[in-house]
């Protein structure tokens, strides 16, 4: 019998999942948002994923349902789930990746290191936080954030006024960090898990702009810590399928958990190409409680750059055959997007022996796609 996965939103994830579910044997259905979009291939259906009725309807022609995004209500996940829908993640796991306040106060319960944080309801508690924290600070909206979305470094409440307006804020300290690291693990309902190398990610204007894999120069105990970093969190919240956890390398060399997504992640796309069983493919395997695939890389390095922003003038298909001539063993993913200022409408792939080699491909292949 053939299993259906259904994916609620129609952006580039859903889209990636596609090729990796109809090679292994898995029908595949994607609630879009509206016509058009990245995974308009295997698009089912269009509608709000925040409207129950709709969700419900779609779910009642699959078996498991995923995420392209974290943004489904609570309250939808958790009717469907009383309806006997199979959700992974489910909502019990997925609220900690919906809510920063809630995330911090879990990962504090689970003993994770991380940034020294409060909640503030108003100007007088965040001045507080300032004050005891050097006068700056990172303020972050709870809920709905994402690539530089909803973050601030602040040092005057003034700075967040207009936020306060729609509740409580999260405070955080302004963390002296070397560079930025995540790390990845897959993890079936049946338990099994695996960890992907922990790699470095270049951030611009708040949006990954490059992953290298492995992070270089990373010591044997970074990386175990890393893992196990990853590990303790997917098992102490019971995810189900891939999650994501960005880190802060400090100064003095300790790793704090900056930010959480269970779901397939841009600083991992360099495995769709660079590891034996991509992120994709696992995510695939994992929600649908299939075993899961080697995480191990293909080759001794790995890097992914995005195409931010792509050719105003013409589409970004029109580019493929001469930067495919020029990097013949660059792999180039496109989105299916308008192009915009500043918006990943694709992205790169070089993997190689030869770590400064292997950053020059993808970067040149990259630039190819400029506006």
């Amino acid at each position: 019998m053939t299993l259906t996965l259904g994916i609620v939103g129609g952006g580039q994830l859903a889209r990636m999942m596609i090729a990796p579910a109809v090679e292994l044997g898995v029908g595949i259905r994607v609630l879009a948002e509206e016509p058009g979009m990245a995974a308009a291939l295997a698009a089912t259906a269009t509608g709000d994923y925040r409207d129950l009725e709709t969700v419900r309807a779609f779910a009642r022609d699959v078996d498991v349902l995923t995420f392209d995004h974290e943004h489904v209500p609570q309250e939808v996940l958790r009717a469907l789930v009383a309806d006997g829908v199979v959700v992974h993640p489910g909502p019990g796991a997925l609220q900690f990746a919906q809510d920063k306040l809630l995330m911090r106060a879990k990962l504090d319960e689970l003993g994770m290191p991380q940034p020294e944080w409060a909640k503030v309801t108003d100007a007088a508690d965040l001045q507080s936080f300032l004050d005891e924290h050097r006068g700056r600070a990172v303020v972050k909206t709870p809920r709905g954030g994402y690539d530089g979305k909803g973050v601030r470094v602040v040092a005057n409440p003034d700075e967040v006024a207009d936020w306060f307006h729609d509740g409580d804020l999260l405070a955080e300290e302004l963390v002296d960090f070397s560079r930025e690291l995540a790390q990845q693990v897959a993890r079936r309902p049946s338990g099994e898990l695996v960890a992907y190398p922990v790699v470095e990610t270049v951030q611009r204007g708040g949006v990954c702009a490059e992953a290298i894999a492995p992070a270089p120069h990373a010591s044997a105990r970074l990386t175990e810590v890393a893992a196990s970093i990853a590990t303790a969190i997917a098992e102490g919240l019971e995810v189900t399928g891939m999650l994501a956890v960005e880190l802060f390398q400090t100064t003095d060399d300790r790793l704090l958990v900056n930010e959480l997504a269970m779901r397939p992640h841009n600083s991992g796309h360099w495995s769709q190409d660079g590891a034996v069983t991509g992120q994709f493919e696992q995510h695939v395997r994992a929600v649908l409680d299939l075993p899961l695939g080697d995480p191990a890389p293909r080759q001794p390095w790995a890097v992914m750059v995005n195409i931010l922003g792509g050719p105003a003038a013409d589409s970004l298909d029109s580019r493929f055959p001469a930067v495919l001539d020029a990097h013949p063993a660059v792999k180039v993913h496109t989105y299916g997007k308008a192009p915009r200022p500043g918006r990943k409408v694709g992205h790169v792939t070089a993997a190689g022996d030869d770590l400064d080699a292997v950053v020059y491909e993808a970067r040149a292949a990259a630039a190819f796609f400029d506006d």
